[in-house]
């Protein structure tokens, strides 16, 4: 696997083989890092070649996991298998119910008053938060990578034969996946492909796809993601790197004004918010000195920290003192290793 280079102002340059970037760490060219469970270097020197290849971002929607694949003609630099950001309709729709029962009782609350929302262009919260994700993704990518074309393999409501239009219309598919479009095509070059097309480039490839779409293996969802890549830049038609780095939302309590079911004597302790005072916030990664790399979750009365791994919302302790644990950098998602092909 290549290794991620930036120069100095961290703009993205072509990656590099590992034994050079071992090479310019040992003579002080470059400065090692992370960023986001990705090992990268930075350039302390004035690049030898600034030239760029096309790299592509082969994009495959779905609607619990989702691939993403780096390439250019000659290397697959990235597979990453995503969960999607979903329930978030649930959640806005709950927050309205505790709302309102706000108002019946004696309780932090503020008057009604109209729908300032209504009758203006904007996404839903629920699809801005889906297609949103997929944007984000992109945009730490392009991070990493020089990237110049996004290639997407397009995903169609399903319509009335009667009423196509007015399906399509007011489809939230739609209207996110047009939102998702225009974004795109303000920073790269755009491309689209449909389902059975992808489907086609798999199979000329002798490349198979896995039935069981919740697995964190390539075949799951990144061999789709990497057919679409490879339709945009060409290249060897037989991936050489099967690898996926699998990624996952943080889903953190940021707004909630206290905890929906009541202690003794009928109280509700506050929850929700991100800042946990001594200069520290949520989603913070830390070195701590029994579990390695874990991230901040919350703060009690005492000034104990609760910690929870990198690979889900396992809580491994909730009385970390801040002398046990060092900071390191602030979390967009948590990150995990993933499984090659195993076909």
């Amino acid at each position: 696997m290549l290794v991620v280079v930036v120069d100095e102002n961290q703009h993205p340059l072509m990656p590099t083989k590992p034994s050079r970037a071992r090479r310019w760490i040992q003579s002080g060219k470059a400065t090692p890092f992370w960023k986001n469970g990705i090992f990268c270097v930075r350039l302390n020197v004035d690049p030898s070649d600034t030239e760029l290849q096309e790299i592509v971002v082969g994009v495959d929607p779905g609607s619990k996991k989702e691939g993403f694949t780096v390439k250019s003609a000659s290397h697959t630099y990235l597979n990453v298998q995503a969960d999607a950001h979903n329930k978030v309709g649930k959640k806005v729709e709950k927050r309205r119910d505790l709302r309102r029962g706000r108002r019946s009782r004696k309780c932090p609350n503020r008057k009604n008053r109209t729908n300032r929302l209504a009758n203006k262009d904007r996404i839903p919260a629920g699809t801005r938060a889906r297609w949103d994700w997929k944007l984000r993704i992109l945009d730490w990518l392009s991070k990493l990578y020089p990237i110049t074309h996004v290639c997407v393999e397009d995903i169609k409501a399903r319509t009335i034969e009667r009423a196509k239009q007015w399906n399509q219309s007011f489809s939230p598919l739609e209207v996110g996946k047009q939102w998702f479009y225009g974004e795109i095509q303000k920073r790269w070059h755009l491309l689209t492909l449909q389902g059975w097309e992808t489907q086609e480039i798999r199979d000329r490839l002798g490349l198979k796809k896995s039935s069981k779409k919740l697995s964190e293996t390539f075949d799951a969802h990144c061999v789709d993601s990497w057919c679409l890549a490879y339709h945009s830049v060409g290249g060897d038609s037989t991936p050489e790197n099967t690898a996926i780095f699998c990624i996952a939302p943080i889903r953190i309590k940021r707004r909630e004004l206290h905890r929906q079911q009541e202690s003794k004597g009928r109280k509700r302790s506050r929850q929700g918010g991100t800042v946990l005072g001594k200069g520290l916030v949520k989603n913070t990664l830390v070195r701590h000195i029994k579990y390695g790399l874990t991230r901040l979750a919350g703060v009690n009365a005492k000034g104990l920290f609760s910690i929870y791994n990198l690979e889900g919302n396992k809580r491994l302790t909730t009385g970390a003192k801040q002398s046990d644990f060092r900071v390191l950098t602030r979390l967009n998602f948590n990150y995990r290793s993933g499984h090659s092909s195993q076909t």
